[in-house]
Formats: structure tokens, sequence, C-alpha cells
């Protein structure tokens, strides 16, 4: 069993920036897709970005070339670097896990989910 915990989310003005990280414990799968995902108040849960255990990642287009998407092994975390940061992006932040090799953006492709971390981005 996989424990995802999200740590990283805060308050920023518009224009700045916010690392998120996911520490993974537990056992692990060989392969696996991580995903960050997004649910702002009376919104569904979004797909943000997607990371394949082979290292491809993937966007949705509203955070490409803003948000970048890393895991380090080592540590056995998964990052979100957020930059240029709108008023849109706020959101609870999620990070998920699913084993396997083709990463879904939905939020029914994952079965292990982290608690959440608030993002907050003023005008």
């Amino acid at each position: 069993q996989v424990q995802l915990v999200e740590s990283g989310g805060g308050s920023v003005q518009a224009g700045g920036s916010l690392r998120l990280s996911c520490a993974a414990s537990g056992y692990f799968y060989p392969r696996y897709c991580m995903g960050w995902f997004r649910q702002s108040s009376g919104q569904e849960r979004e797909g943000v970005a997607t990371f394949e255990s082979g290292g491809r990642t993937g966007y949705v287009d509203s955070v490409r070339g803003r948000f970048t998407i890393s895991n380090d092994e080592d540590k056995n975390t998964l990052y979100l670097q957020m930059n240029s940061l709108k008023p849109e992006d706020t959101a609870i932040y999620y990070c998920a896990a699913e084993p396997g090799t083709v990463c879904s953006f939905m939020s029914e492709g994952y079965r292990c989910w982290g608690q959440g971390t608030q993002v907050t981005v003023s005008s």
C-alpha cells in the first residue's frame, strides 16, 4: 500500500511561484504513473500534470510552460514547480499514483491519493 503526503502549498500573489512536494512511502510499483490534480470550489477534479516511471511527462494546456513535474526516486518524492501563477490556479492540489505505464489525466485512473494541499493565488 502506497501512502502519499503533499506539502508546499500556500498563498502567493499573481506571478509568483510555489513548489509542491508529494512524499511517497510504503510499497511502490516497478512501473507507475504519478499525477498532480487540482480541484477548485464547485469544480470537478482536474488533471494538471503526469509523470510516467520511464520519465515521460504530460501537462494540461492551461499550465504547459508554467508548471514542471519531476520525480526524485532516491527521495521517493514527486514535485510540481509552479511559476507565473495566476488566480485561476487557486485550488486544492492532490498527488496520485497508479501502477502502469499509460498515464491518464482522469482522476478515475488513479486509486492512491494524498490528502491535498491548498494553493491560493491573489490578484
